[in-house]
């Protein structure tokens, strides 16, 4: 069974690939990254590194942007599974740089998906987001619920990623699983995302900007649980004539900032410095995920509380630097 993960020396994929590495040694994980220098790439470089150390693990520095290089990978490795998870992060830089998202989050998307359907995968997974409610108010959103208001670049490409999947599981009969993610954190996370720059910011006694005033709200979501649930799809693509499905990962618990900002001093402490800002264009104010259609599918119970995340953070936080 050969699965490919793209975005391997990424947050998340860096923890799909370790999950499936560990839990099964039948799995020939092949990674796929650009190595890019969005944030801190010796980061990227230590994920690779501890990867690497398994046998049945192979790393190829590709951009997914490249059609022709990606159609020879696919030729040369005839995967059976593909868990994309190559993107370009961030909603505010979508703002700044929307081109990068264009090119990563359509263009290498259309084309993993693409050589997806030309070999024929038994299972396209990929990573969609919160992002794609926009400032929808029915909580706790559920997926049924209107998606064609993003507020940001990042969020439209992420729309259009679950648009395009459609269509090749309509016309190509490609089953395709797209989960939206919830506000994912954990160790070895990237320095761009809040719990990093506030644990930093704290230990090295340096200011903290917090849009919104600390009043935004996010459903945490642990990245072990998502990592949990991602394996578990493996072999469970949609069986219905359209083999099309979307589900919410969340923790259907969320937090205020502020409450976050709280959790991270009393672990750490110390008090951090806040500079509190007002709210930034593109953001949503508030999400919280209705996760009963995963837990009725397939089980999915989020395991790990905030407080136990947030701790093993800052202890990794604390090693590494």
């Amino acid at each position: 069974m050969k699965i490919l993960v793209t975005g391997c020396a990424g947050f998340i994929g860096y923890h799909v690939c370790l999950k499936l590495l560990q839990n099964n040694k039948k799995y020939q994980v092949c990674g796929i990254d650009n190595m890019n220098n969005y944030y801190d790439v010796k980061l990227k470089f230590d994920r690779i590194k501890n990867l690497k150390k398994y046998n049945n693990f192979k790393y190829y520095k590709l951009d997914i942007v490249k059609k022709n290089l990606i159609n020879k990978n696919f030729l040369f490795n005839k995967y059976n599974i593909v868990i994309h998870l190559a993107a370009q992060a961030g909603v505010r830089y979508s703002i700044e740089k929307p081109e990068k998202y264009i090119d990563a989050n359509i263009v290498g998307f259309f084309n993993i998906l693409d050589e997806s359907r030309k070999i024929r995968v038994d299972h396209f997974i990929y990573a969609s987001s919160s992002s794609v409610y926009g400032n929808n108010k029915n909580f706790p959103l559920n997926e049924n619920e209107n998606t064609d208001k993003p507020l940001s670049m990042y969020a439209a490409t992420k729309k259009s990623n679950e648009v395009i999947s459609y269509s090749y599981s309509n016309i190509f009969n490609l089953p395709t699983t797209g989960l939206r993610f919830f506000t994912v954190y954990g160790t070895l996370g990237r320095p761009d995302m809040s719990l990093y720059k506030f644990v930093n910011n704290t230990l090295k006694n340096k200011f903290s900007e917090v849009y919104n005033y600390g009043n935004h709200e996010r459903d945490f979501t642990h990245v072990d649980d998502v990592t949990k649930i991602i394996i578990k799809l493996l072999h469970r693509p949609s069986k219905k004539s359209i083999p099309y499905q979307i589900f919410n990962i969340g923790s259907n618990s969320p937090k205020k900032l502020i409450h976050f900002i709280r959790l991270i001093e009393k672990i750490i402490g110390k008090r951090m410095k806040i500079k509190f800002k007002k709210l930034q264009d593109g953001d949503v104010k508030k999400t919280h995920a209705d996760i009963t259609r995963i837990q009725k599918k397939y089980g999915y119970e989020p395991k790990k509380s905030i407080n136990e995340g947030i701790a093993e953070f800052v202890n990794w936080f604390k090693k590494r630097n």
